[in-house]
């Protein structure tokens, strides 16, 4: 429920990595400044601020979403995961070290938004098809060429990788 307060603040309750938070915040502010400003989660990166780039993807309920297109007000019943979430997780360490092994990441601007996007396919679609070419068209990565993606991808499906 959302209570107005002084000076057309609103109360909200974010469960961010499986812990609440709650702030007084104005109604416009977008669920990506409260994770990084409120709560002071910086992994999530804020780029295009237009959707476009990926960057700010965390995992909204398990679904990877943009953060810079959603205000905060409107997640306050759903769970956020960011990339700091996701690094507690027992099958993270097998998703970061895939990555690295297959240059996957190099300025790390987008990697957290790309890392997010791929947790979630393979944790909620495992067995299914899923066209990663259509996954990464939604991100943006200047560093990579996305070979070194799309082969850590195959690793962890367990592919044969193309040279």
């Amino acid at each position: 429920m959302i209570r107005y307060g002084k000076d057309q603040r609103v109360a909200v309750t974010l469960t961010i990595n499986g812990r609440p938070y709650r702030r007084w915040v104005e109604p416009r502010m977008l669920l990506s400044d409260f994770i990084r400003d409120e709560v002071g989660l910086t992994g999530t990166h804020v780029g295009c601020e237009h959707g476009v780039c990926g960057a700010c993807t965390v995992l909204i309920d398990g679904e990877p979403a943009r953060s810079c297109l959603r205000l905060a007000v409107d997640v306050e019943p759903q769970n956020v995961t960011t990339i700091e979430g996701l690094a507690k997780e027992p099958g993270y360490e097998r998703v970061r070290r895939a990555f690295s092994q297959n240059h996957a990441l190099q300025c790390g601007f987008c990697t957290a938004g790309i890392v997010a996007s791929v947790w979630s396919r393979l944790e909620n679609y495992e067995g299914l098809q899923v066209d990663w070419d259509e996954l990464l068209s939604g991100h943006l990565c200047r560093c990579t060429g996305y070979v070194g993606i799309q082969n850590a991808i195959r690793d962890l499906q367990g592919e044969e990788r193309e040279q």
